[in-house]
């Protein structure tokens, strides 16, 4: 086993700038602002989503973050399941170097009441939020350099549960333990292994399952939390980059709710 330490770099979002970073879920909402903040501090960034259309335009929108003149492949998109290792270890293949990952896919799916739910709806859920988080973690512990990271993400309904959700939360209560276990097993390797826990943010994921049809809506439905109002994408990403660049943030689940898990 290597007793050398993790390296010692700049905590700053721009120390980030060279490295590549690997997406899972980087089409949309926070997935896609973490790109397009990684791009604007110089990161080498890999979008992975499975629509190719959204794939296309999130590809074009990081690229008008990057800094002018920087490399041709600074923004590469790759189409791919985040719950199918074949096409996430095909990702890795294309990505080649890898430095952090970032995985957001999974979805909402397998809500409902405990009764109406079956064992193909919790095994769907499972698959693309605890499989998913697995299966890239499978892949990059043999890839990422010391002072690598991975980074997952959860919700404050594993603190505050609310009816309906018992799937979904099984999941991802599943995920915060597997990022504290795995943050002691990749440690002698010197990787590091987060979780984001986020409260509700303006993404289109939010608008899409609450109803919320324009900002006026939004801004009204955000006027209860403590802060009077939700999150922009960007101040949850940022937390992303966060735990990317400080190489002594490891096995933590970090709550970025703008305190409504306090409410």
């Amino acid at each position: 086993m290597s007793v050398t330490p993790v390296p010692v770099r700049s905590p700053l979002p721009t120390g980030l700038a060279g490295s590549t970073v690997v997406l899972i879920g980087g089409t949309s909402g926070i997935g896609l602002s973490a790109g397009v903040l990684l791009g604007g501090v110089g990161a080498r960034v890999v979008l992975v989503g499975r629509d190719q259309a959204r794939l296309a335009a999130a590809v074009d929108r990081v690229r008008e973050a990057a800094p002018a003149g920087g490399p041709a492949d600074s923004v590469l998109g790759v189409s791919a399941d985040g719950s199918d290792e074949d096409a996430l270890a095909e990702v890795f293949e294309q990505a080649g170097q890898v430095d952090h990952v970032l995985v957001t896919a999974g979805g909402i799916g397998g809500a409902g009441p405990v009764t109406e739910l079956s064992r193909d709806d919790l095994r769907s859920v499972l698959d693309a939020r605890l499989w998913g988080a697995f299966a890239a973690a499978r892949l990059a512990a043999a890839r990422l350099p010391a002072g690598g990271s991975i980074t997952f993400t959860s919700g404050t309904y594993v603190l505050r549960p609310v009816p309906g959700m018992t799937g979904p939360l099984a999941a991802v209560g599943a995920v915060e333990t597997f990022t504290r276990a795995l943050a002691v097993e990749l440690a002698p390797k010197r990787l590091r292994v987060n979780a984001i826990r986020y409260g509700s943010f303006d993404t289109p994921l939010l608008r899409t399952v609450s109803g919320l049809d324009g900002d006026a809506a939004v801004a009204k439905a955000g006027e209860g939390t403590p802060l009077g109002r939700f999150g922009t994408a960007e101040e949850a990403a940022a937390s992303a980059l966060f735990v990317m660049a400080n190489n002594y943030v490891t096995g933590q689940v970090i709550t970025v709710d703008g305190g409504q898990s306090l409410a």
